[in-house]
């Protein structure tokens, strides 16, 4: 009996490594990888982070809120530089890689790690002229929106 639980899980081990390693070609060399991708770095976060929501405990939304914004920071740069896509080998594969470790059940996995060493430091170096930059169009935004409605009136 033991002999076949041993088997069972040997088998369940090549399968798991087996799994992996199409996914991981599918991502290289895959049509569609980057909206696989994408999949990953969004379906199981955006479904994590519901949960967060609906919890009692604000650790985990701390945490899930820390992946989001190294995902929208990710994807403005992958936005400006998206040629860069094109000429990095297998990006697709490393972005999955990257979002993955961003999102790794672990205390300090990837989105914490880049979110304290270089996100917080520029935020709170910054903060100040973006708050006045904000305000300023929102300033902008509310005295446009006036002239509108003031001049539906007339």
């Amino acid at each position: 009996m033991d002999f076949v639980i041993n088997l069972l899980q040997d088998n369940s081990q090549k399968v798991a490594i087996g799994a992996v390693g199409l996914f991981a070609l599918y991502l290289m060399f895959g049509w569609a990888a980057q909206l696989l991708c994408n999949v990953v770095g969004i379906i199981y976060p955006a479904y994590i982070s519901m949960k967060a929501i609906e919890s009692s405990t604000k650790v985990d939304d701390t945490k899930w809120l820390t992946y989001w914004v190294i995902y929208a920071v990710l994807s403005t740069a992958e936005f400006f530089s998206g040629f860069l896509t094109n000429f990095i080998p297998f990006y697709w594969l490393l972005k999955c890689i990257f979002l993955i470790w961003c999102m790794a059940p672990i205390e300090q996995n990837g989105s914490v790690f880049l979110y304290h060493r270089f996100i917080r430091p520029f935020f709170l170096k910054h903060t100040g002229e973006a708050d006045a930059a904000i305000d300023k169009i929102a300033e902008k935004a509310k005295k446009m929106a006036g002239d509108i409605i003031n001049s539906k009136k007339d």
